[in-house]
């Protein structure tokens, strides 16, 4: 039997040499330039498994990754935190073709909140910098970016059957971007708006109770119960599995506040698992 593609690429004493240690590895191509940043907690471990993929459909990124590279390095760490920022690192900056998850950190949107005029104002955006003139505040930033848009639309269907929708001119002057969303609300209860900010400041959703006690007044609201309840559930999973877990984050690495830049945010999810092994 003839070697294994992985052994007459990488050498067959490979595997023998590395440490079962937290390490990155890169596979790279002829030009070296990075295919795909990975790691693991035991190095050695992980890439035996390349060096062993079937041709199950579960291997097949494996086998073409093991099949294109011309060279694998491995940096070993001292710490699977050390090893998970480095890799969030190196994924952000060089965009690997085979790296998906972190890669386009640019699009994790924010949610900022604010008003003026009587008005409530709600914007999902990737480009928080380009609403500074509204001076917005900014919640997030979030992934999966789509969890966060359910939830934002969530907010608007609610909001909208509370209040107003404002057609856009009346809404302030806002850039047209790709991807983003504003809203402008009018003709709600006074207190919402604080009620809103604690909620994406992680402080307290209790102003999801009382919204659904407004609503339950409403008879256009009653007829479509069952949307207003799916709006109610998304926003609920949203802050447990999003809002709060943020605060948790920043909590946990000594920050304040309740927004982290884009660049920042797998960064920080990763220093505050380090915060617990220490």
């Amino acid at each position: 039997m003839g070697l294994r593609r992985f052994d007459r690429k990488f050498g067959t004493g490979f595997l023998r040499e590395l440490p079962e240690a937290p390490a990155v590895y890169l596979f790279k191509d002829a030009n070296g330039e990075v295919l795909y940043a990975g790691q693991s907690v035991n190095v050695r471990r992980r890439l035996s498994g390349y060096r062993n993929a079937t041709r199950r459909k579960a291997h097949r990124k494996m086998r073409e990754l093991v099949r294109e590279a011309d060279s694998l390095e491995v940096r070993v760490q001292s710490s699977q935190s050390d090893a998970l920022l480095l890799e969030n690192e190196l994924i952000r900056t060089l965009r690997p073709r085979y790296n998906v998850e972190g890669a386009y950190d640019f699009l994790y949107p924010a949610i900022g909140t604010g008003g003026d005029d009587g008005q409530l104002w709600l914007c999902f955006t990737s480009q928080a910098g380009a609403y500074e003139p509204l001076a917005l505040r900014w919640h997030g930033t979030y992934r999966p970016r789509q969890r966060a848009r359910d939830a934002f639309d969530a907010w608007v269907g609610l909001l909208g059957r509370m209040g107003h929708l404002e057609p856009r001119s009346r809404w302030p002057e806002v850039p047209r971007l790709r991807g983003s969303r504003f809203v402008a609300v009018r003709r709600l209860p006074p207190d919402l708006c604080a009620g809103l900010r604690d909620f994406f400041d992680g402080r307290s959703d209790a102003v999801l109770a009382r919204v659904f006690s407004a609503l339950l007044e409403r008879s256009a609201a009653r007829a479509e119960a069952g949307d207003v309840q799916e709006a109610f559930r998304t926003l609920q999973e949203f802050y447990r599995g999003d809002v709060l877990r943020l605060q948790d984050a920043l909590r946990r690495t000594g920050r304040d506040g309740c927004f982290v830049p884009q660049s920042e945010r797998d960064a920080l999810f990763i220093a505050a698992r380090r915060a617990d092994e220490g």
